[in-house]
Parts: C-alpha cells; structure tokens; sequence
C-alpha cells in the first residue's frame, strides 16, 4: 500500500488488541541506524502501551538487511517467541543492489514466517532516498515502527484466537 498522503502511525485504537503476556523479538538492521533505530524505538514504545512489559521484549541488533531473516530464525531458535519484528531500512542507490537486498529480505521474512508458523514482521523501508525514509521514520508519514508494532499484536491475537477456537471443537 502506498503511504501517500497516509500517516503509517495512525489505526483506530479499538483495532490494536491490548495483550497482557506476549514474548516478542525485535530483530534491527544497524545500516541506516538514524532510521532504524527511531523505527525501533516506536516499535519498543508501542508494543508497551498496548501490555507488554519490557522484560517479554528482546532486541537484537544485526548489520544489515539481509541478515534480517537469520537474525529472526535465531531468535525463533532459542527463545519461545510469539512473533518477531524485522526492522531496517534499504535506500535505493545507484545501482540494483538495493533491489536485490530488498527481494532477499522480503522472501526470506516470508518464508520463515511460512515455515516457522509465527509471525514475522516486515517493518523494512524500501525508500527512493534518505528523506523518503525520514518521513517515515517519525516524519510527516508516521513511523513504520508503530506499524510493525501493530500488526505484530494483530497476528499474535489472531493466532491466539484461531488456537483457542481449536480447544473449544467438539467432534471432528
């Protein structure tokens, strides 16, 4: 969807589930950290406005982008997490490799959300230039850490409904 004229932070507050327990890793890309970090922070603040305590919350830090998806597969690996946020922030340059990064990065967060059966997020900018990425890092568009903050809550209440209407069938 395209954020045009969209403030990325702004969903009607009866649609972000409060949860009161949820374990949730926050996998962020160093590269572009003037971005990331301030999508990271967003991402922390809301998650804790909407019942989780900081102690569920693991940050991670990896270099770039593309370490994006094994950093999340890792934390999958030794933590029980009930989904986990991707941050980074990919700027197109002059050549396709930020094409290359970013298709790398999307089908694998895919894909080991696919396989895992967890959540995982995609809250990486695939901006034209850094004052794309700045609007939408707390600028004039919002901040694309609330909104990976968001619907990781979303999927978690999803897949915790789903798991509690399960319990609740009779028969087959």
């Amino acid at each position: 969807m395209s954020s045009s004229h969209h403030n990325l932070s702004q969903s009607p507050k009866d649609s972000i589930p409060q949860l009161q327990k949820a374990k949730v890793g926050i996998v962020v890309a160093t590269w572009n950290h003037e971005i990331t970090f301030a999508m990271r922070d967003a991402c922390v603040e809301t998650l804790i406005n909407h019942g989780l305590n900081t102690a569920d919350l693991i940050v991670v830090d990896v270099p770039g982008a593309f370490e994006l998806p094994l950093g999340a597969k890792i934390l999958l690996s030794n933590q029980n997490m009930d989904a986990v946020i991707c941050i980074g922030c990919v700027i197109k340059g002059e050549t396709k490799h930020d094409e290359y990064i970013s298709n790398s990065v999307a089908n694998g967060i895919m894909a080991l959300s696919v396989s895992s059966g967890k959540p995982i997020i995609f809250g990486v900018l695939t901006p034209n230039d850094q004052q794309q990425a700045l609007d939408r890092a707390g600028g004039k568009y919002g901040n694309k850490g609330i909104e990976a903050a968001h619907t990781a809550l979303k999927m978690i209440h999803l897949s915790r409904s789903v798991h509690e209407m399960d319990k609740k069938k009779i028969g087959f």
